[in-house]
């Protein structure tokens, strides 16, 4: 299977080309364009409960769609909700944890899941996260662009920047109690230990909305 990733890192889209025997599973919604020749199956990917534990415990969408044709070298195209890059990273046999909403499309046998964190931490300030198993190209992004690090010892994320990260790291979430967080809040830090890599994003959404929200349009009060 062919596949680009054009307009990296601000505005990224996935195209790919799909032959007879090909498809690409992916977030419903995700589909941007696509040839006349794919056909589009919508369904829960492993049942209804799967697809209720994405949509209520991880923020995923309930459905998701395949994607096929019977004509060789039809193109369909996928763009995620955020702006911000599109990371492909293949798997065999391995596992990968994601954000909420990181999850952009997968090809070949790879299964998307919730897994508990517990009450050691709350990653992105939710209690589950995505783990993608299997074989084949998973697609994931973020807000702004995605930078790989590889870890060997220690290293710490601030909880609205981390993206994905390898089973192979330990992580606890901890707080940055300086004059920041005294005056403005406890800063959330994911302390990752160990050796594998993390992805983060160059931009954080709750940073984002906590600028904006000051120049939100406000409901004039009635004299009335």
């Amino acid at each position: 299977m062919k596949y680009k990733i054009d307009c990296q890192p601000g505005y990224s889209y996935l195209e790919v080309e799909l032959d007879v025997s090909e498809s690409i599973s992916s977030e419903s919604g995700a589909m941007a364009w696509m040839d006349p020749e794919i056909e589009m199956e919508t369904s829960t990917r492993g049942g209804v409960f799967q697809g209720l534990k994405r949509a209520l415990l991880s923020g995923e969408s309930f459905f998701q769609n395949t994607y096929t044709t019977q004509s060789s070298g039809a193109r369909v195209s996928l763009a995620p909700g955020p702006a911000g890059a599109i990371v492909a990273r293949e798997m065999n046999g391995e596992e990968l944890f994601l954000q909420k909403g990181a999850y952009l499309a997968s090809i070949g046998d790879i299964q998307i899941d919730t897994k508990f964190d517990g009450l050691r931490g709350f990653f992105n300030e939710g209690l589950f996260i995505l783990r993608c198993s299997g074989t084949g190209t998973l697609f994931f992004n973020a807000y702004g662009d995605i930078q790989e690090v590889e870890v060997d010892g220690e290293y710490l994320v601030d909880n609205g920047y981390a993206v994905a990260w390898e089973p192979s790291l330990d992580y606890r979430l901890t707080r940055a109690r300086k004059i920041r967080s005294f005056l403005f809040g406890d800063q959330l830090l994911l302390r990752f230990s160990g050796r594998g890599k993390v992805w983060v994003q160059s931009r954080c959404p709750h940073a984002f909305a906590s600028w904006v929200h000051p120049y939100r349009r406000k409901k004039q009060k009635s004299n009335n």
